[in-house]
């Protein structure tokens, strides 16, 4: 089994005991929830400058606010994103959490690792992304979560959808293909 060299950031030690399952030996720092302190981001700033990070937080709101301070804080971090569907406990009630996923899925997830790009070789535009049905109508949502799977940028609603494409420097091609797969998903089900 290969060892994962960065530090994964996640959220709590269910998260840690799963990724050890999935990965045997691997370093993580807990986040312990959506309260990051000022520590806890010095921990992973010290991380990333020495072995690098991975964010893999769990595909709901708490998560995204948890990325979205270390990627203030660690412009340069990797993330991996779990799909909501991934992530969902075996017994109704609970929340989604990356402690549920599958092993192969987590396996799967991090090999989809992406870097934050500072300029994005091409604009994609909110007009693109209304052209596209990810903006408004009925089918928007469930359109924005079948391209962030295949993007594997993860699920977010439609303004944060516009900054991610563009933080992560995904191309106008590469948009295009994954719209034509979401279409045709779209189509099947």
């Amino acid at each position: 089994m290969k060892r994962i060299q960065q530090i994964i950031v996640v959220e709590g030690r269910d998260d840690t005991k799963r990724l050890r399952e999935a990965f045997g030996d691997v370093d993580t720092i807990e986040t312990h929830g959506s309260a990051i302190d000022d520590a806890t981001l010095r921990r992973i700033q010290h991380a990333q400058a020495t072995r690098g990070v991975i964010v893999l937080t769990d595909p709901d709101f708490q998560g995204q606010r948890i990325r979205k301070k270390i990627m203030a804080a660690v412009p340069d971090a990797q993330h991996a994103f779990l799909p909501r569907e991934q992530a969902v406990p075996a017994r109704s009630g609970g929340s989604l959490g990356v402690e549920h996923a599958r092993v192969a899925d987590l396996q799967a997830v991090l090999g989809h690792l992406f870097t934050l790009s500072t300029a994005a070789p091409e604009v994609i535009t909110r007009e693109d992304l209304w052209t596209a049905g990810l903006l408004g109508g009925r089918d928007a949502q469930r359109r924005r979560e079948l391209l962030g799977d295949e993007l594997n940028i993860g699920y977010a609603n439609g303004k944060q959808l516009l900054r991610r494409l563009r933080a992560f420097g995904i191309t106008t091609n590469e948009f295009a293909a994954a719209l034509r797969r979401v279409n045709e998903r779209i189509k099947h089900d």
